[in-house]
């Protein structure tokens, strides 16, 4: 590893004015930003519709960044911090993968810095001020019955779904139903990814909605006086962290929201300070185009997030074969009609990133056992979508097997772009949300549930207008997880509407989706321990 002072000179930073944490990362406060602006080109990183084993964005991502470097540019990685939850449940970790890693990876994939505790503690302490105003009636009409705001946690519990707290007697209450989500779903992330500064921090705060009077309206943060100290609590908690890559570029780490329950992408923030340093940053969305990318576009973007010159789909010949049709236990097994059958998923991901105006450049992330008939379908069908494919190899190789597609991105992002939204910010919410039904997942129709039409009418009342956060699974453009490929012609069942006043966001629930997973039968933490010399075992490898 290259010492992180030099890491932060490269990029023009003074080190005497950030913040160290040890010797291998600091943070950057936000007044020490170079002043110069926007200087490099945005890149982002999606996928297809992944497998249940995803596609390996971020390998790609952390590649990408050290391929540029090998031809002579000057790149910076943002990505999202993993969450515990997935590092020891079955997802794993998100530090990349192989010779294509953000180091110290193991680091990141465990405590880092403290952020997602400060975040924690935030959306926690919000809760406690919650039940305390209603218990004491300090806004009129108040009481426990209207309380909205759920508490966090970064484990996969599903023991904690649904509670009841305040059992004891009126001393230890006020008595009620509620539930945990998963920190990564907490709109106290959402708010960290998308506040410019400790201004809009603050003013995004207020505005958190944690509950109604009995006389239907609503009841913030601000109103519970709770915005004051949620801000010590993420002083340091919006300002970025800098690492590097396995090959010593720059890296920036920060927030961590999910993007099949979240909306998916590192912070403004963070490409910013990015943008301003290099003169090529890739970042990477959440899940598929459907998803993630969308949120990005959508959310990020609308909301003041740089526009990207170009997207990367990343794509393997075992998600092309997943969505042929194959059992997931014969992936490896070779199936080029298979991977021909499948590649309309590819097809339907390029679409996606063209419609916001953007080139796609397709980086097939290589395995061993993939054949070279089943690889050039691959590169058929993204050159009959109207793209180029690359093979992708920063697994294995590291940056030496990623100049290909660094040269074919600089090639796209060279190339005039237009972004373009997907609806307007004035349409109303059931239209925003027939709009990606229909325009995105090719839904038939969509099915309302109960009060979900009136809960969408009483937040356009209150001037939510906001853009939509869709909630459903990712492995399937449908709310369907079996439903592999591009199904057409199905519904889209909108279960629940949650407002996220502060991240101007409106989350639907789709079908059966949960905002805290649970472990699996044989979760990643039966590997993982900590040998007598100090040493993690069973981490990503380690």
């Amino acid at each position: 590893m290259r010492p992180i002072t030099d890491v932060a000179s490269a990029m023009g930073l003074d080190w005497k004015d950030l913040e160290p944490y040890g010797r291998d990362r600091a943070k950057v406060p936000l007044d020490v930003f170079p002043v110069s602006g926007r200087r490099g080109k945005l890149i982002v990183v999606t996928a297809i519709t992944p497998t249940p084993a995803g596609e390996g964005k971020t390998t790609t991502s952390v590649g990408l960044v050290q391929g540029l470097a090998r031809i002579g540019k000057k790149p910076v990685l943002t990505i999202r911090q993993p969450s515990l939850g997935p590092v020891f449940g079955k997802k794993g970790g998100g530090a990349g993968g192989g010779k294509s890693t953000v180091e110290p990876s193991i680091d990141i994939n465990l405590h880092f810095n403290g952020d997602f505790h400060a975040l924690e503690s935030a959306h926690n302490f919000l809760a406690a001020m919650a039940d305390n105003a209603a218990k004491n009636g300090s806004v009129p009409g108040f009481d426990a019955s209207g309380i909205t705001w759920r508490r966090v946690t970064d484990a996969e519990d599903r023991a904690l779904r649904r509670v009841i707290t305040g059992i004891g007697g009126p001393m230890e209450g006020p008595l009620r139903e509620t539930g945990f989500d998963i920190s990564a779903a907490s709109e106290v992330m959402a708010i960290l990814a998308l506040a410019l500064d400790y201004k809009d921090l603050r003013s995004r705060l207020s505005s958190i909605v944690v509950g109604w009077t009995s006389d239907r309206k609503p009841v913030t943060a601000g109103d519970i006086k709770a915005v004051g100290a949620m801000m010590a609590l993420l002083k340091d908690a919006l300002k970025p962290n800098l690492v590097q890559t396995a090959e010593g570029q720059p890296a920036i780490v920060h927030t961590g929201p999910f993007g099949n329950i979240a909306h998916g992408c590192s912070s403004i923030v963070a490409d910013r300070l990015a943008l301003a340093c290099g003169d090529y940053v890739v970042t990477e969305a959440g899940f598929g185009a459907d998803l993630g990318f969308e949120k990005f576009m959508d959310i990020k973007v609308r909301q003041g997030g740089a526009e990207p010159s170009a997207a990367v789909v990343v794509v393997t010949v075992r998600g092309m074969k997943w969505h042929g049709g194959v059992d997931f236990k014969e992936l490896t097994t070779p199936d080029v009609d298979a991977v021909k059958r499948g590649t309309v998923n590819l097809a339907h991901a390029i679409r996606v990133v063209n419609h916001y105006g953007l080139p796609a450049v397709v980086a097939i992330n290589r395995f061993p056992d993939d054949s070279p008939a089943e690889v050039a379908a691959v590169k058929d069908a993204a050159r009959q979508a109207g793209s180029v494919a690359v093979e992708s190899k920063g697994f294995a190789e590291g940056g030496a097997g990623m100049t290909d597609l660094a040269t074919a991105v600089v090639e796209a992002a060279s190339r005039p772009s237009k972004v373009k939204l997907l609806y307007p910010d004035d349409l109303p919410i059931s239209k925003k949300v027939e709009t990606l039904a229909s325009e995105l997942y090719y839904a038939a129709s969509v099915d309302w549930g109960p009060m979900t039409r009136t809960t969408a009418r009483r937040y356009q009342d209150q001037g939510w207008n906001f853009p939509i956060c869709m909630a459903k699974t990712h492995l399937s453009i449908s709310a369907d997880a079996k439903l592999r490929g591009v199904p057409k012609g199905h519904v889209l069942p909108i279960g629940e509407l949650r407002v996220l006043a502060g991240a101007r966001q409106i989350v639907t629930l789709v079908g059966n989706i949960m905002t805290l997973p649970g472990l699996p039968v044989e979760p990643n933490a039966w590997d993982i321990d900590l040998t007598e010399d100090g040493q993690v075992v069973g981490l990503l490898g380690a």
